[in-house]
């Protein structure tokens, strides 16, 4: 069976586009990255790309329709089925939204829909929550909303900073990442308004708490 052509759309060190990169070298993984396409001519990722032999091209046009009518044209060469957005930190053309719409999905470092837009990991220290996490979701015209795919849960430690939350939200990332592309590429996603359906799903049985009931116990 062949295998879904990703493309994936990065601006920076392209951590996610790696992970994507480790799990389609697994001959049974039904994906791999056709492209990777970078608004930053320095973005790391590149070398990323680079050294898997994937295709890859800067588009540094600043101008968001301009952008997209190259990015577009430069996906649909490749023959590319769904985009991926790793760690893309810019605005998209809501035309070229709308075109690749339920083909197109982002992964955030938050559980929306809290705490969308930049600096998340900020927002939840601020907050005072005790769960952060990331979600994988399609994505919309509005920033970081979109029916949700998958999402992972990752505990706010007390002693947490931007750096220390975002570094154990990241290892969730590349995780839960290469997990909702296979969802997809196996077929499995049905969108039913703005709820994602998963076939065959099965959802964990638990509950986690934060602070651990064994404080209450004496045993913290």
């Amino acid at each position: 069976m062949a295998r879904l052509r990703v493309g994936v759309l990065i601006s920076g060190r392209g951590s996610n586009l790696q992970a994507l990169i480790e799990a389609a070298a697994d001959p049974g993984y039904p994906a791999e990255i056709a492209l990777v396409i970078s608004n930053r001519p320095e973005a790391a990722g590149l070398q990323r790309a680079t050294q898997a032999r994937i295709a890859h091209q800067t588009i540094a046009e600043r101008d968001r329709a301009g952008f997209a009518a190259v990015a577009d044209t430069a996906l649909r060469q490749h023959g590319v089925e769904l985009v991926a957005l790793a760690g893309f930190m810019r605005l998209l053309d809501a035309g070229f939204v709308e075109r690749w719409r339920d083909r197109m999905v982002n992964i955030h470092p938050s559980l929306l829909p809290a705490f969308p837009g930049l600096h998340p990991q900020r927002q939840a220290l601020a907050a005072g929550v005790r769960f952060s996490g990331c979600t994988v979701h399609f994505v919309r015209v509005e920033v970081d909303t979109g029916p949700i795919i998958a999402q992972a849960v990752v505990a706010v430690h007390d002693d947490d900073d931007d750096e220390r939350l975002s570094v154990r939200i990241l290892a969730a990332e590349h995780r839960l990442y290469p997990l909702a592309l296979r969802l997809y590429a196996e077929g499995r996603l049905k969108i039913a308004g703005n709820k994602v359906v998963v076939a065959g799903g099965v959802t964990p049985d638990l509950a986690v708490l934060n602070p651990s009931e064994a404080l209450a116990s004496g045993r913290g």
